[in-house]
């Protein structure tokens, strides 16, 4: 019989095997590095608090679980309000709904450090609210969601964001918006990931010869009902199967517009 302790992998390559002192100064030397890459992005928040603002529309009407509500509104009364802003696919199942967003917004499921900080939350997505408020539910998130269809930007239109705003009274400000890999900052599973030896396991990753040849970037944002990696029909956005209910699909049913 094969117990745990039997087991290995079947991944090739390995890091050199070498005594503590020898692992000691290579870690050292790394950590200066990492020392030097915490100093640059101090800079670039420095950086990032400098930035000019620009008003907007705090009175645009944004639709959630109480139905319409200024966008002010928003805030609850804080200074200010950072928002995950989720794409949308029109008319699709819960299996359908973006991956990549739900991995932002599964790890953003608990705010309340932001909140103790005096910043407010909340999710906006372009999907009508009646699709939306289901998926809400299904997902078992407890942060305010709201339908921004129609409304223009920065609130609405441009989804798969970071955005931040800062309100003086009434007035309402964009001051920060960022998107891409730049929604890493939502998603700690990503650093955790890079300080692994195989790390995201990803085709541009740079790995030593003779190291697992990495897959397509995002390959395990989805996987089927047995665990495995999948961005086909059979697959849901990885969060879902802890959701009762959640059973083995065949289509993701994407046939409406990606918003």
């Amino acid at each position: 019989m094969t117990t745990t302790s039997d087991r290995t992998t079947a991944l090739p390559g390995r890091p050199p095997v070498v005594d503590m002192a020898t692992w000691q100064a290579a870690r050292d030397e790394l950590l200066v590095r990492e020392k030097a890459h915490t100093r640059a992005g101090d800079a670039l928040a420095a950086d990032r608090r400098r930035l000019p603002m620009v008003e907007i529309d705090g009175t645009a009407e944004v639709v959630g679980a109480d139905g319409p509500v200024p966008f002010v509104d928003l805030f609850g009364g804080r200074d200010e309000l950072l928002v995950y802003q989720h794409m949308w696919h029109d008319g699709a199942p819960h299996q359908g709904q973006c991956e990549g967003c739900t991995l932002s917004a599964w790890h953003l499921r608990d705010t309340s450090y932001l909140q103790a900080r005096g910043v407010a939350f909340a999710v906006l997505t372009e999907g009508p609210w009646d699709e939306v408020e289901p998926f809400v539910a299904f997902m078992g998130y407890t942060q305010p969601w709201y339908s921004v269809r129609g409304v223009p930007q920065p609130i609405g239109e441009i989804m798969g964001s970071i955005t931040c705003f800062l309100r003086d009274g009434d007035r309402v400000f964009l001051t920060y918006t960022t998107t891409g890999r730049g929604g890493e900052v939502a998603s700690p599973t990503f650093a955790l990931l890079d300080l692994t030896p195989y790390g995201r396991g990803e085709a541009w990753q740079d790995v030593p010869d003779g190291w697992p040849e990495g897959r397509e970037a995002c390959w395990y944002w989805r996987t089927d009902a047995d665990g495995n990696a999948t961005w086909g029909p059979t697959g849901r956005p990885v969060p879902q199967w802890t959701r009762p209910g959640a059973t083995p699909e065949q289509t993701l049913g994407r046939n409406g517009h990606h918003h």
